[in-house]
C-alpha cells in the first residue's frame, strides 16, 4: 500500500507520515532572485518548493531550480545544507581557501555553517535539498 504524499508536517494531534519529494511537483513554486547587493553576474530566477517543513522550524526538505547566474552567499553558524543535483551543473566558491567546487547531476554536497562564497549556476540547475538550521546558543 502506498501513502499520499504529503506538503507538510503531520497534524499535531496524528501519528508523523512519509512525505515523497517529487522532481517536478505540480504545485507553485515560491519564487525569488537573488538580492541586488549580491549579485555578481545575472539576476536568475530561483523556484522552490518546499515539500517539508518540521513542526519545531529546524528542518525543510524540497526541490530547488534556479537559471545560470552567480551571487555572493554567507550562511550563519547555525544553518547547514545538503542537496543532491539532479539536473545542471554549478561551481560553489570558497571565500576563505579560494577554492572553487564544482558538482553536477548526479553528486550531492554539503554547505556548512559559517560558509562564506559565492554560488554559481553554470547549467540550469534542479536539485533535493535539505536545510538543518540548530537553534542560537543562549545569550549569557
Amino acid at each position: 500500500m502506498t501513502a499520499p504524499a504529503s506538503t507538510s508536517a503531520s497534524a499535531p494531534d496524528s501519528p508523523p507520515a512519509i512525505v515523497l519529494i517529487d522532481n517536478h511537483p505540480a504545485t507553485a513554486p515560491a519564487v525569488d532572485h537573488p538580492r541586488a547587493d549580491r549579485r555578481l553576474s545575472g539576476c536568475p530566477r530561483r523556484e522552490t518548493w518546499t515539500a517539508f517543513e518540521a513542526p519545531q522550524g529546524d528542518l525543510s526538505a524540497g526541490v530547488w531550480t534556479c537559471e545560470p547566474g552567480h551571487w555572493r552567499i554567507v550562511f550563519p553558524p547555525h544553518k547547514d545544507e545538503y542537496f543532491f543535483v539532479l539536473e545542471g551543473r554549478l561551481r560553489l566558491h570558497d571565500a576563505a581557501r579560494g577554492t572553487a567546487t564544482e558538482v553536477q547531476a548526479g553528486q550531492g554536497a554539503v554547505i556548512p555553517g559559517g560558509f562564506e562564497g559565492a554560488f554559481e549556476v553554470i547549467e540550469t540547475v534542479r536539485k533535493h535539498f535539505v536545510v538543518v538550521e540548530r537553534p542560537l546558543p543562549a545569550a549569557d
